[in-house]
């Protein structure tokens, strides 16, 4: 079971403490099978409550998972090596599309709308008990959620979209609750469900994002949580269309108990129309973050939903940060409203060099997908060695496993530093490395 490794401790967090340092020197593999709790508890002369406390200690910080009588295993990937590190080594010279980021050259300048929050904050310093929620970011925010026919709730600012999302996803579930996420789907998400001792159910994604059998197929699995991304889902460029969306509620109205949380991070650099999924059952949220259209550094996201998990949300956040800097929400409320990004010559760019690059790749006989967003999918038979044959005709790819669970293999191409003129020589070397199989093959 542990091979020759000892587990230690007399209380709770040192018996926690014993299984975490073995993880971490590697003397405890991924995968490895800790005793069942009984057993372990006669060994050490403790109460089984204490073992169980070590466990959800455990579970809570991402080191093991639980699966019912199949008991607790080293988690495959602790929380300490996120998936993140998966990266690929860029050589000098090599031309490098795997980072994600949006292309600088279409985010505004900050200079302005800094200028102007400093401004504002000497007119009016933010001092303590203040609404954590700056008066002109919910009104501007809300007309923008109304016209997209979000429903009605009330707002929080959160620090990004991960941290909303593990915000909301803590408002209502406990370790060991199953969330349904997409698979493929964003990698940073596949690790925070585990890290907060969650389990992953993996739903199957097509262009339309989650297939309507894969979530029916999570929800009867007795998933606590849905989680969905709206547009430019990450890494496949799926956008929930309004088709998909009719089926996806209609499954969701016979679980009222399911809570649902939109991600719309794509907001402000796609053309495609929202279709949210929230109001159907009893607890949704529906998150937008300022990151792809102005800038990653500002760590902002409009955060709606019900008014008991928004209620949650920001109950829990006065006892940690208390709130997100009113310096940056003056700065966000500046660019809103001056008109900083136009976005829809953003979503131009990056759909003309997105489209373009699934067009030239289907021309070869490559199938692509990328319907929104700044990335491109391609599933692969050979998800390394087609990573390794393009690092050597000059191009570095992101390996798909960085986003899967289940789904097949594949590789994941940002179009964001992508020049239109990249597009053929790019499209040539990946149907050179990827050898693509039989035509028609599908994420899953």
């Amino acid at each position: 079971m542990l091979g020759d490794y000892r587990i230690t401790g007399r209380r709770a967090s040192d018996i926690a403490a014993s299984v975490e340092a073995g993880v971490g020197t590697g003397e405890l593999a991924p995968g490895a099978l800790l005793p069942p709790m009984r057993e372990l508890a006669g060994e050490l002369g403790v109460n089984p409550n204490t073992v169980a406390a070590a466990y959800r200690t455990l579970r809570e910080r991402g080191v093991i998972e639980t699966d019912g009588r199949r008991g607790s295993r080293v988690r495959a990937r602790p929380a300490s090596a996120p998936r993140e590190a998966m990266r690929t080594a860029v050589p000098v010279g090599v031309r490098d599309i795997t980072a994600g980021n949006p292309d600088v050259s279409l985010l505004p300048s900050l200079d302005g709308a800094l200028a102007a929050a400093a401004r504002r904050y000497a007119a009016a310093p933010t001092l303590y008990g203040e609404d954590p929620v700056l008066p002109d970011l919910a009104r501007l925010a809300r007309a923008d959620l109304d016209a997209d026919g979000v429903p009605p709730g009330p707002l929080a600012v959160t620090s990004g979209a991960l941290d909303a999302i593990e915000r909301v996803l803590a408002a209502h579930l406990k370790p060991g609750d199953a969330v349904a996420v997409e698979d493929p789907g964003w990698s940073s998400v596949l690790d925070l469900v585990p890290a907060l001792g969650l389990r992953i159910l993996p739903v199957a994604v097509d262009d339309d994002g989650p297939r309507p059998e894969a979530v029916a197929g999570a929800l009867a699995a007795g998933a606590g949580a849905l989680l969905v991304t709206a547009r430019a889902q990450n890494p496949t460029g799926a956008a929930v269309g309004a088709e998909r969306a009719a089926e996806l509620r209609a499954l969701l109205a016979d679980r009222p108990g399911v809570l649902v949380i939109d991600d719309d991070h794509g907001h402000g650099i796609v053309d495609l129309p929202l279709h949210p999924l929230g109001g159907v059952t009893r607890h949704w949220a529906l998150i937008r973050s300022a990151a792809k259209a102005y800038g990653p550094d500002l760590r902002l996201a409009v955060l709606t939903g019900d008014p008991v998990t928004l209620d949650r949300v920001r109950g829990r956040q006065r006892l940690g940060p208390g709130w997100v800097s009113r310096l940056l929400q003056y700065a966000v409320v500046e660019l809103w409203s001056s008109g900083a990004v136009d976005t829809a010559a953003v979503a131009r760019s990056y759909g003309g060099r997105r489209d373009g690059l699934v067009a030239a790749l289907r021309e070869r006989g490559v199938l692509a997908h990328g319907r929104s967003g700044l990335n491109v999918w391609v599933p692969v038979d050979d998800e390394t060695g087609a990573v390794t044959r393009l690092l050597a005709a000059g191009w570095a790819v992101t390996g798909g496993a960085r986003f899967r669970v289940e789904s097949q293999p594949g590789i994941r191409l940002t179009v964001s530093g992508l020049g239109m003129g990249e597009v053929a020589g790019l499209a040539d070397a990946v149907a050179a490395a990827v050898r693509p199989g039989p035509a028609g093959v599908r994420y899953v």
